[in-house]
């Protein structure tokens, strides 16, 4: 089952981060620390995470055997080359010389023995999916009872240097998998004692861990002096401090608390473009919001009543009222940074027309009975832009009855896998990597949340994955895109921006939206 990418919110923690400076000491011409602001990651294991709180600490910590150029390309990290000759059965050879924080060698057994972690389905990390493609996967993961083997078939340790992946079919994304975080080595002291080892991960990257997680307040990093990877740190270390909310982080930001803020609230925007004059940062996102229809309640069956709905929401009114005109309205299901992305792919059906809506809708024979919009409760602007969907239902297309099914965010998910969507509800997508093949598996591949059959959307698909050339690709992926919107299982609202702000502490703040922290942590300096 795949479950990713569905961001759930901001979770509440117990404690708000202690009210400590922004840049932190140093003496004479040693490179000084800089604070990220955070919010209590779930996990600190690289295959057992899923939120971009953990992610964003483990890109300090780790690195990937490829990793995305600025625009959105996976090129080479701790890998040397990943060759393949039919997308099947790939060749990768790792740089040597590379090492742990703790001096152990990074080899082709480090990254065999991390995967076979992930997909073993006894350990039920998050991360499990990604590895899904490998063969063998599937005898990790049997449909009932327990795995009788631990190892993933396609994995093949040649020597120290090589690795050789045997994929279960063609997939010509799978360079883009090797970049994802979650896909990073682990030494082998890790497999000792996995719980003490999350709370003091030995990475490869250019920070180490600087004592031990100190939940719900801060982690420290340190810059690792061994370090012979692609991206040396030039700061002494980065410290990620714990918030409640990004209202929190933010005013420490603006009090100079804290030197880097990644979700400045929409809210706050106007004024912290006002404030922070060009130490404010507005950067392109690959994260998207649709609402999906349960296609598996009976009275969503009809595709122009789904097109109806579609057609009468005035996108950019909700993103000007409830986020102040920094969301993006989307007619794609892929965000604008994916290569292959489409302005407006879906056509009139996403496009506000209240009179061609409410004749649609009435030739579809409308909606009998009360209208349930459902949504998490793990941010306040769910609700806001919810009740300005009613709103438009109701003068639009004359739907009286109207309620919300609000959810707590913990059960959401889900919820949602199980089929128990009360209506129309709030779906999200975070990038994982920018391919097309990220956003449309999901809506095509079964089980879907939605209930949608996919099966001549995963068809075209496969041709993309199998396609010899990236055009080649493109034009299936496209296709796919094509017949999901025709068939309308989920319409795209608006594509994210994120809203960042930084400190007057640090410099050499290059941003880059294919960078889960949005600045490359390792090339910031403090002044």
């Amino acid at each position: 089952m795949k479950v990713k990418g569905m961001l759930v919110g901001f979770v509440a923690v117990a404690l708000a981060a202690s009210a400590c400076g922004g840049g932190g000491g140093g003496s004479g011409d040693k490179p000084k620390t800089f604070t990220f602001a955070n919010i209590e990651p779930e996990h600190l294991i690289p295959g057992n995470t899923n939120d971009s709180y953990g992610l964003s600490v483990e890109t300090a910590l780790f690195d990937t055997l490829m990793t995305l150029d600025s625009t959105g390309k996976p090129v080479p990290q701790d890998a040397e080359s990943v060759t393949s000759t039919d997308q099947k059965v790939w060749t990768i050879k790792i740089k040597p010389g590379l090492t742990f924080h703790n001096g152990e060698p990074v080899t082709a057994q480090s990254f065999a023995d991390a995967w076979n972690a992930t997909a073993d389905a006894t350990n039920a990390w998050g991360g499990n999916y990604y590895l899904s493609t490998i063969d063998g996967y599937d005898d990790l993961n049997p449909d009932s009872g327990k795995p009788k083997t631990h190892t993933l078939k396609g994995l093949k340790v040649v020597d120290p240097q090589t690795l050789q992946v045997t994929l279960k079919q063609p997939f010509s994304q799978f360079p883009y998998i090797l970049s994802y975080i979650g896909t990073a080595p682990m030494p082998k002291a890790a497999f000792t004692d996995l719980k003490a080892y999350e709370q003091k991960p030995i990475g490869n990257g250019p920070f180490m861990m600087d004592g031990s997680w100190e939940h719900n307040r801060q982690i420290k990093t340190k810059r690792y002096d061994g370090y012979k990877g692609p991206r040396p740190a030039k700061s002494a270390g980065v410290i990620f401090k714990t918030y409640a909310s990004r209202d929190a982080a933010y005013t420490d930001l603006r009090a100079g608390n804290v030197d880097f803020d990644t979700q400045i609230p929409a809210a706050k925007v106007p004024e912290a473009k006002r404030l922070l004059g060009d130490r404010f940062l507005s950067v392109p996102s690959g994260t998207m919001d649709f609402l999906e229809f349960p296609l598996y309640d009976p009275a969503f069956k009809n595709p122009d009543l789904r097109k109806a709905i579609s057609m009468a929401i005035d996108r950019q009114a909700i993103v000007n009222a409830v986020y102040n005109g920094t969301f993006k309205p989307s007619g794609s299901l892929l965000a604008p940074i994916v290569p292959g992305y489409r302005a407006n792919a879906c056509g009139d059906t996403c496009t506000y027309n209240p009179q061609a809506a409410k004749q649609l809708y009435d030739q579809a024979g409308g909606y009998k009975g009360t209208l349930h919009l459902m949504f998490s409760n793990a941010d306040p602007t769910y609700e806001q832009w919810m009740t300005d969907v009613a709103n438009q239902l109701k003068q639009n297309l004359g739907i009286k009855d109207i309620t919300f099914d609000k959810v707590q965010a913990s059960d959401y998910i889900s919820k949602l896998v199980d089929h128990k969507g009360t209506g129309p509800y709030r779906s999200n997508w975070t990038m994982d990597y920018p391919s097309p093949e990220d956003y449309l598996t999901p809506r095509c591949s079964k089980p879907s949340r939605s209930g949608y059959d996919g099966t001549a959307c995963e068809a075209l698909i496969m041709k993309a994955n199998a396609a010899k050339t990236p055009q080649e690709a493109q034009q299936y992926y496209q296709q796919a895109e094509d017949l999901v919107l025709k068939d309308l299982p989920t319409t795209p609202l608006w594509n994210w921006q994120d809203q960042a702000g930084r400190s007057s502490h640090i410099g050499d703040v290059h941003v880059d939206p294919y960078v889960t922290t949005l600045v490359h942590l390792d090339q910031v300096t403090v002044k």
